[in-house]
């Protein structure tokens, strides 16, 4: 399994999926964020975008979140191709 770095979960393409390596934001954003699941290590799936490409989609442990690009990229993560 082969992982390379990208900027932030918003560089995420429809399909892809990625571990999330570190969040980059402060209380109590950073606690609602853990909290739906994105954990260090944990893995996350691009599942779709809006038309105008904010906010997209994302599978987390079984449910999908709608995240905005400000949030997105404070979120860094590593995907595995």
């Amino acid at each position: 399994m082969e992982v390379f770095n990208l900027e932030s979960l918003f560089d995420l393409n429809v399909g892809q999926k990625c571990h999330i390596l570190s969040i980059l934001v402060e209380s109590p954003l950073k606690r609602r964020l853990i909290d739906i699941g994105l954990t260090p290590e944990g893995e996350v799936c691009c599942v779709g975008q809006s038309p105008l490409g904010d906010p997209k989609a994302y599978l987390i442990q079984g449910a999908v979140i709608a995240l905005r690009k400000e949030i997105c990229q404070n979120i860094i993560v590593g995907a595995v191709k």
